[in-house]
């Protein structure tokens, strides 16, 4: 007659064991260089949406200004009034749309990039709350 049992052992690690296998662990984890990256990619993200959103309409705005202070010139200056008040206005027409180039610009900037940033800041932060 034959008994049929089921024997196990356990056994646990030490702490010398946990030790030195949690500092094997930690010379191949890359947590350290993989939060800079995300953050170094995080700001240039943000950097991505608030400089693109803003140099177009400034080098707009920049131009018309200075197609209307032609116009100024050639008013006040030069003499030339019908020539000098169709330039400036042809000046403010080009200033005109910096402001809602700027608002399109900036929102399609964020929505372009914004799951992104979102996404590596939650990552970001949960990792330095643990």
């Amino acid at each position: 007659m034959t008994s049929e049992q089921f024997n196990y052992n356990y056994s646990a690690l030490t702490e010398a064991e946990k030790r030195e296998i949690n500092s094997i662990k930690k010379r191949y984890e890359n947590k350290a260089e993989e939060k800079e990256a995300n953050l170094n990619r995080l700001r240039k993200l943000d950097n991505a949406v608030k400089n693109g959103s803003v140099i177009p309409p400034l080098c707009l705005g920049i131009i018309g200004c200075l197609i209307f202070g032609l116009g100024l010139t050639m008013v006040l200056t030069w003499y030339l009034t019908v020539w000098g008040i169709m330039v400036a206005v042809i000046g403010c027409a080009i200033m005109l749309p910096a402001y809602p180039l700027y608002k399109f610009l900036l929102k399609h900037l964020k929505e372009k990039y914004g799951k992104e940033i979102l996404s590596l800041s939650k990552s970001l932060l949960n990792e330095k709350e643990n």
